[in-house]
């Protein structure tokens, strides 16, 4: 069976991270009953403003159901008309605000599950974890999708600097690519474009790309290292050469780079003051990507793409063959899916760890992802390992009831009343967020 990866061999953090100190300023000491009222005064005004948001999202989707409101239209880029790369000079602030509506726009239509734990965030906030939501969306559209990015000026795969970027990237590797020569070329140079406009974000230059110019404001504002945003475009061009995961610390290093990597963006907007923030944040990512993998066999089998360690499938009996489905058949699959989440909700266990590090403001957020991918979870078990039969999601009265009680437990549950909640949590009383 599956030997249990223990929290302390998670891969070591990089050097360049910094910690984004609390915003907090260090003034004279005010009364207790001062800072009782002014943090009620906040309390009441995010409750103010959730149920204010929630009443739109109502509102929203009811219109939709009646048929109040037609489908969504396609998202356009507003920015399309311009037929240059940057920027000639610096945009006004009504431009970049643009930027971020796109942002926000294309995360509420591509991600509901994430946009909702976004959008209690203070606006500020909010706004930027869209902006690197979309720039994590396109990235993989591009490696795992058919989006076509678009940088003018650019001869897309016949470029150049296209051409001597790929010459490059196949000497550094000598690994074949897993996908048609054509499209490899097209993916592989959109994505060294991608690159190219995220260099903007860390020069004087601005991208016309409204996505990298939201996200440049993004960046610029809480001081997130580009080395993040870089190793998750390896990620995904690491999807062009590697459809198949020998060890677990080979899809370790794969989930690093695409899921962890964003958690330590994440926390950089969210703001804290622990240096450990950093260490969970990693295993926040790599627990919600260990879900994904399990949850998407069957789809990743049907793209001829396999990230459960060949090494473990072996070793229980199981063959690559199996993965369309038949190894429902097998008797060794549930048990593998078993000691398969337990040994992710090790990486759960570190990433709620996570929270109390936060901001109370910025709780919510983290926390109803976590509650999420761990309803996924156990429904995968619920259903002994079926990932096949239909795709494993959260229902509406699931996802509300858990949105329900993380922002209650999060946002106004005082410290002292944890321990009933979780005593309560485990007779089965409320929920375990």
């Amino acid at each position: 069976m599956l030997e249990r990866r223990k929290p302390d061999l998670l891969m070591p953090l990089k050097g360049y991270a910094r910690s984004r100190k609390s915003q907090k300023k260090h003034t004279k000491r005010q009364s207790p009953a001062l800072d009782a009222l002014r943090a009620a005064v906040t309390l009441t005004k995010d409750a103010v403003h959730a149920v204010g948001v929630t009443a739109i999202d109502v509102v929203r989707d009811g219109a939709a159901f009646i048929g109040l409101s037609s489908p969504a239209e396609e998202l356009q880029n507003p920015f399309s008309n311009l037929d240059a790369p940057i920027w000639e000079q610096h945009p006004p602030q009504e431009i970049i605000n643009i930027a971020f509506d796109y942002c926000e726009s294309l995360t509420r239509r591509e991600a509901g599950n994430f946009y909702h734990s976004f959008k209690y965030l203070p606006d500020e906030q909010r706004r930027a974890m869209c902006a690197v939501y979309a720039f994590c969306r396109r990235a993989d559209d591009i490696a795992d999708g058919d989006w076509k990015d678009v940088f003018q000026g650019g001869l897309g795969p016949d470029d150049p600097e296209a051409i001597a970027y790929r010459s490059e990237f196949e000497q550094l590797s000598d690994r074949p690519a897993v996908i048609d020569e054509d499209a490899y070329k097209t993916k592989l140079a959109q994505l060294f474009f991608f690159r190219k406009k995220l260099s903007t974000c860390y020069n004087g230059l601005t991208s016309t790309d409204p996505v990298f110019l939201a996200l440049k404001d993004t960046v610029q504002t809480y001081q997130i290292p580009q080395e993040y945003f870089g190793d998750l475009i390896s990620g995904m061009e690491d999807d062009l050469f590697n459809n198949r995961y020998r060890t677990f610390d080979e899809l370790y290093l794969y989930c690093y780079r695409v899921a962890s990597v964003v958690g330590l963006m994440c926390i950089e907007i969210y703001g804290y003051d622990d240096e450990e923030a950093r260490r969970f944040a990693e295993s926040w990512g790599i627990f919600m990507q260990l879900t994904n993998v399990l949850r998407d066999v069957g789809e990743d089998i049907g793209r001829n793409r396999v990230y459960l360690p060949l090494q473990e499938l072996e070793e229980n009996k199981i063959t690559v063959s199996e993965l369309d489905g038949t190894v429902l058949r097998n008797k060794q699959w549930e048990a593998y899916t078993y000691h398969y989440a337990k040994r992710a909700r090790t990486y759960l266990a570190e990433a709620q760890k996570l929270i109390p590090l936060l901001p109370r403001r910025s709780r919510y957020s983290p926390a109803a992802m976590t509650a999420f991918y761990d309803a996924i979870l156990k429904q995968i078990i619920k259903r002994q390992g079926d990932v096949f039969s239909s795709r494993i999601r959260l229902n509406k009265v699931q996802k509300i009831w858990l949105a329900a009680a993380v922002y209650v437990r999060y946002r106004f549950l005082p410290f002292f009343l944890t321990p009933v909640w979780d005593l309560f949590s485990k007779v089965g009383l409320l929920p375990r967020v």
